[in-house]
């Protein structure tokens, strides 16, 4: 893919001060100064400070959605942008802002490659202490993560999917806004995340994308109205780059499924794959399932949509495809067919209710901050809030992949006494004893039985 062509006119470079007052005041940036931003970020012509200051006028003053669109354009060409043309089938992706115990990608992967399309998965960094998609396929022994590029193209031309680390190569921009983002507290800028997430979501040469925002106590984004314009932010901008987008708005209040840990979700995801497993991840899987067949074209009608999703996951179809998966980066699929070969903790405990009562609300960022303090977590060791995103991509040999928690009991459950309102599966009583202050606390009983939130707030296409 080609830069677009530059007006003829020249463009006479302005200074940093000028893009951050004008920034600042609310003006807006064409795009040659978005890629002239782009361009002194690269070559480290914009000194931090200023880029510093430039990321908190754009968090302070937003992006229109012209703006954001040439940004993510110009984020999307600062490295490769992988061509998948030569691969005939449909190339679709999906993405999640993240979530506790969401183990839906380890499902969609598989069921959209049994339907026909192909899924070109590069996981990114998720905020602190959520467990990402790669560290969960890490439980398999012998799964590889990383692979060069021509080894992805390779691959997805072979068995129609691959979940992989990001490539360094593609938007390095992005990296560098990251990071800074990271060490000024512009996270949360709505620009900056579509931007960030697009540029490389599209670099890896999908033709479209089924996005799940997550809204809630377990999402960096806990206001429902920001959420959103998130999704919308996100589907106008990769219309705008010709790209087939549709968002859902997702409840992010309680963790997914029954299970946080990383073998206990995997084993989550084999049941899903088999057509069983917790009502709300089916629901989830079912809904993003038939989004991704639809943009791909495979199903045409919602109808036929739905049918083909549950086909694949009832019929085996699905199953075969993550262990193609599996075995072509490497793991050993025989824990696919026998899950009991996953280690298990030494110890399982439950977490008694402090009284009678209905389940009122969970708080899933603290139940993800106890496992991950169990050990779950790449950088358990690292003190809260000093996490190097940087250890993610070799820190597996530091998971305890055994850690977690089951049978987690969900908002609008009756629950008595002492009975479990979780399983806390664990190998170190010391981690452990940290870990229950987090459990203890992300539960709230009360005596009236409240309604539970819907799982799917809103669709944006």
């Amino acid at each position: 893919m080609t830069k677009r062509t530059i007006p003829a006119r020249r463009f006479i470079k302005p200074t940093f001060e000028y893009l951050i007052e004008k920034k600042r005041d609310g003006g807006e940036f064409t795009q040659e100064e978005i890629r002239y931003i782009i361009d002194s970020t690269l070559d480290g012509e914009m000194p931090q400070h200023q880029l510093a200051a430039l990321m908190m006028a754009i968090y302070f003053s937003n992006m229109s959605a012209q703006e954001t669109a040439d940004l993510t354009e110009e984020m999307m060409l600062s490295g490769e942008v992988i061509d998948l043309s030569h691969i005939a089938k449909p190339k679709i992706d999906k993405y999640s802002t993240g979530g506790v115990g969401d183990k839906t990608s380890l499902v969609l992967v598989p069921l959209a490659m049994a339907s026909g399309v192909i899924v070109p998965m590069m996981c990114g960094v998720e905020h602190d202490y959520v467990i990402n998609t790669l560290e969960k396929l890490g439980a398999f022994p012998g799964f590889k993560g990383q692979m060069p590029i021509e080894q992805f193209t390779n691959q997805l031309a072979r068995i129609g999917g691959a979940i992989v680390q990001q490539s360094d190569a593609l938007a390095p921009a992005d990296a560098k806004f990251y990071a800074l983002r990271k060490e000024t507290g512009t996270i949360p800028s709505l620009p900056l995340i579509t931007g960030s997430v697009l540029s490389k979501k599209l670099a890896e040469g999908s033709e479209g994308l089924v996005i799940d925002v997550k809204w809630g106590n377990g999402s960096f984004i806990k206001d429902l109205e920001q959420a959103k314009q998130l999704a919308r932010s996100m589907t106008r901008v990769g219309r705008s780059m010709k790209r087939r987008c549709v968002a859902l708005v997702t409840d992010m209040n309680q963790p997914l499924g029954d299970t946080v840990g990383t073998s206990l979700e995997v084993k989550e995801a084999i049941q899903l794959l088999k057509g069983e497993g917790p009502e709300d991840m089916k629901e989830l899987v079912l809904k993003l399932g038939m989004e991704i067949v639809r943009l791909a074209g495979v199903a045409g009608s919602t109808l036929s949509a739905k049918q083909t999703v549950q086909r694949h996951l009832t019929d085996g179809s699905a199953l075969q495809k993550f262990k193609d998966l599996v075995k072509a980066q490497g793991g050993d699929t025989m824990f696919i067919d026998h899950p009991e070969k996953f280690p298990a903790a030494r110890h399982i405990r439950k977490l008694p209710a402090p009284k009678r009562g209905y389940v009122h609300t969970i708080n899933a960022a603290m139940i993800a901050r106890g496992v991950h303090l169990l050990g779950a977590g790449v950088e358990a060791a690292a003190p809260t809030g000093n996490h190097n995103h940087g250890a993610h991509s070799h820190g597996h040999a530091k998971v305890d992949h055994a850690v977690g928690v089951s049978e987690i009991k969900k908002v609008g459950t009756q629950v008595k006494q002492g009975e479990p309102l979780m399983m806390i599966h664990y190998n170190d009583e010391a981690k452990l004893e940290q870990a229950l202050e987090y459990f203890k606390n992300a539960y709230r009983l009360a005596p009236k039985r409240p309604t539970p939130p819907p799982l799917i707030v809103e669709r944006v296409a």
